[in-house]
């Protein structure tokens, strides 16, 4: 074998396992329920300095709002129900990312692709795993399913290619390195407070006739919204953004939270599930279906 086979071999052997039916992300993320915590998720990330100067000069958050949430969950969805694909997207973003730099207001240039935001863009996700279980879910979340959630979305960081040194070994060396990225290193970025801001508002790719009457609803949504994204952040990150949060505020939030969990599994899957999401749940499902056929065809 030439030393470029096997180079070739050995990044084929080193690609991570998609996901598929029986692993927990399989049935967790695509649920429409799940990105209740995603706005808190993203208001950490843009308090990181750099994501937060390179969304603020780059991002199209402010003038496609809703296009760019629908990318990110497609992308989302790509990386778990995508199969093989999900490899592919992983590159793909890594590609995107690659040429994204600005300049903050000191002087200082962030890079997308650096590793540390890199890294903090994709572990905010167990966070919000976790988090959700706390106020989303009406069974705690045992040790046992959260070291799987935990092995699995170390799988996804090799999917997204976090390099390997930011992807923490064991669930306490994670809540360390997450501690300690709350307190030293995010800041009250505006990115953040603006992104608090624009929820209780009608996106500005509204078109005018239609924004007097969608106000009352995108109003009431939007103060959900907040409220939610306030609730799930770490204690110090909102004493960094200077939120209040109260001990009734909280009871509030699990109460919102158990109606949810409690209501979500009577709806159809059409309902519950992002729409690649349900298209690759059915897939797998008739898949299944073909090789029974197949196993018991006759001989």
């Amino acid at each position: 074998m030439t030393v470029i086979e096997e180079r070739a071999a050995g990044e084929k052997a080193a690609l991570p396992e998609p996901f598929g039916p029986g692993s927990l992300l399989w049935d967790q993320i695509g649920l429409y329920s799940s990105a209740i915590a995603g706005n808190s998720v993203f208001v950490l990330q843009v308090m990181h300095p750099a994501i937060g100067t390179v969304v603020d000069k780059l991002s199209s958050f402010r003038t496609d709002p809703v296009g760019r949430a629908n990318r990110s969950f497609a992308s989302v969805q790509t990386w778990v129900y995508g199969g093989r694909t999900a490899i592919d997207e992983g590159r793909r973003l890594r590609e995107m990312h690659k040429n994204l730099s600005a300049v903050d207001e000191d002087g200082n240039r962030h890079h997308a692709l650096s590793a540390e935001p890199w890294a903090w863009v994709h572990l905010t996700g167990f966070y919000a795993a976790v988090t959700s279980a706390r106020y989303f879910s009406t069974e705690p979340l045992t040790r046992e399913l959260e070291q799987q959630v935990f092995d699995e979305f170390m799988n996804l960081g090799r999917i997204l290619r976090v390099p390997e040194r930011m992807l923490p070994e064991t669930i306490e060396d994670y809540w360390t390195y997450f501690d300690d990225m709350v307190e030293n290193t995010l800041v009250p970025h505006p990115v953040a407070h603006e992104v608090l801001d624009a929820m209780d508002k009608v996106p500005p790719t509204v078109p005018a006739p239609l924004r007097h009457a969608l106000a009352p609803v995108s109003l009431a949504g939007g103060r959900l919204a907040r409220f939610v994204s306030v609730g799930t952040l770490p204690p110090a990150a909102r004493e960094k953004l200077g939120l209040d949060w109260t001990p009734a505020d909280d009871r509030r939030l699990k109460r919102i939270g158990g109606i949810i969990a409690r209501t979500d599994p009577l709806l159809p899957e059409r309902v519950r599930y992002m729409p690649i999401a349900y298209r690759a749940r059915q897939a797998a499902r008739a898949q299944a279906r073909l090789e029974r056929t197949l196993a018991h065809r006759p001989m």
